[in-house]
């Protein structure tokens, strides 16, 4: 029996139904491409990247929201005491100033993330937004003697920073938003020697995917012979890096814009938090063969040693 659209399937939970809900809603999509590009606008130039956390090998927003949600779970505390407590009222304060750079680091990576992703971020940042405003006009009250009141709006704010978390949760866990997603190449790649292709198969300066052990690899070769293979799917979020752009030792990352070194993986420009698994490469009868650096396995070709080779040439390395 088909169900209708809308409904929620017998025994499914109710909080993930919703959740999945919110994620195939449409409605907010326009809202999201005009704030989005207002974002990515920006002319935050290296700024950008610090707030990516590019700089940290992940996310800065995770980090940056325990300063705001600790103070204000500690205010909650001393709000159970009876009386006015000028702690409480500074942990407020605190956690408002806290919760700048957090909003600020969250709102720069939500605008390059996927649309489903972005549908649910959305609404995590109005939670988030409604807790600023609620503690915001708490602080007010405190500060004016209407301590009562300040504890209700204090109590209501961490109710919907709660709410965000929720959603927070969602999108980091189920939605695999800001986590590194070439992270498990090292682990599925067999160790050894893989041949791709001939060299001739890898046209100069241009990206070329290839696939070893069901694991997407982009190889590209550069004029002087170099041959360089990274993880083709992108780590911010698996973008096909085979139909970016090459330059300067470089590969630009079609859906983002991230830029990865091509001799060692290493990402130069966000958003992309994480580097891209590097291979070791070599040109063996003509044909390229890559593999996993430090595997164990050593340089032979026919059970013999080719660690001595020259690089570029049959049997030796070209990275």
């Amino acid at each position: 029996m088909s169900k209708k659209p809308g409904r929620r399937p017998l025994g499914e939970n109710r909080m993930l139904w919703l959740l999945d809900a919110l994620e195939r809603d449409p409605g907010r999509d326009q809202l999201i491409d005009a704030l989005g590009a207002r974002v990515r606008a920006l002319p935050l130039g290296r700024v950008r990247d610090v707030l990516h956390g590019t700089w940290l090998g992940h996310p800065v927003h995770p980090m940056a929201i325990h300063l705001p949600i600790g103070s204000w779970m500690s205010a909650a505390v001393l709000d159970l005491k009876p009386g006015r407590s000028r702690q409480a009222d500074l942990l407020v304060a605190l956690g408002l100033t806290g919760a700048v750079p957090a909003a600020v680091s969250g709102l720069v990576d939500w605008a390059e993330l996927r649309r489903e992703q972005q549908r649910v971020g959305l609404v995590h940042a109005v939670a988030n937004t409604a807790a600023v405003g609620l503690y915001g006009a708490s602080l007010v009250l405190r500060l004016n003697g209407r301590g009562a009141k300040g504890r209700v709006l204090g109590y209501l704010g961490l109710t919907a920073v709660g709410v965000g978390g929720l959603l927070g949760g969602h999108l980091a866990y189920r939605q695999a938003a800001g986590v590194n997603h070439a992270e498990e190449v090292p682990h599925v790649v067999r160790d050894g020697w893989h041949r791709v292709g001939g060299v001739d198969d890898f046209p100069v300066g241009e990206p070329v995917r290839c696939v070893v052990d069901d694991v997407p690899v982009l190889v590209v070769r550069e004029a002087g012979g170099e041959v360089h293979a990274l993880a083709e799917r992108c780590s911010h979020l698996a973008g096909p890096l085979s139909e970016g752009t090459v330059a300067d030792g470089c590969v630009r990352c079609p859906w983002h814009g991230s830029v990865f070194r091509l001799s060692d993986g290493w990402n130069v420009e966000g958003p992309a938090t994480a580097p891209q698994p590097a291979f070791d490469t070599r040109v063996v009868d003509g044909h390229v063969e890559v593999r996993l650096p430090g595997d164990g396995v050593p340089d032979t070709v026919d059970g013999r040693a080719t660690a001595g080779a020259t690089p570029g040439t049959d049997g030796g390395r070209t990275s």
